[in-house]
């Protein structure tokens, strides 16, 4: 009521400030497919453990291919929806080479807990597993945004980043736009 009339402008955001709320949302959004993804793997993982009596790293691996298929679909078409859409052949490619390395990484925490300690109660599988999921993460993160879903070009980024601040500006009252016409 009264910002508005006084003729208050809203400042717009700096750089700096604008690169740490995009990185939060991306680590938020990263974090909500993960999130689903983890209980995908931990769900499947359990299940094909307990239903098909498979070894537990076998098991591991199964479930965390499926994992990877949903884990794909959600940071393409939720996280990353704004990354760069060319070379999709590309992106997949280096989606599964990247996520078959976090693979190794999971099935190697899981491998050593199980094998090299003995530690293979349901319990103890579980909490390895999800010890390796956790590590593998880390490096999934780093290398999906940096190699896999690359950003948009800076040019376009700038007209994003115009449009936003269109947006974010408060429009003029209609008091203000009159006076101004009968000047």
């Amino acid at each position: 009521m009264g910002s508005a009339s006084s003729g208050l402008r809203v400042r717009p955001r700096s750089a700096v400030r604008r690169r740490f709320d995009q990185l939060f949302r991306e680590i938020a959004k990263f974090g909500a497919v993960g999130g689903a993804g983890l209980l995908v793997n931990l769900v499947t993982f359990n299940l094909v453990r307990h239903v098909t009596g498979l070894q537990v790293v076998r098991a591991s691996v199964i479930a965390t291919i499926v994992a990877i298929v949903f884990n794909y679909i959600g940071f393409r078409y939720f996280t990353y929806r704004d990354r760069d859409r060319g070379g999709r052949t590309r992106e997949m490619g280096l989606f599964v080479l990247f996520s078959a390395v976090g693979l190794v990484i999971e099935s190697g925490v899981l491998y050593v807990a199980t094998y090299r300690f003995g530690w293979d109660s349901s319990l103890q599988s579980n909490i390895f597993k999800f010890l390796g999921i956790g590590i593998a993460t880390l490096f999934r993160f780093w290398s999906y945004r940096t190699w896999v879903f690359r950003t948009v070009p800076d040019e376009a980024r700038e007209v994003v980043v115009s449009a936003e601040a269109l947006l974010d500006e408060e429009p003029e009252p209609r008091r203000s736009r009159a006076r101004a016409r009968a000047n």
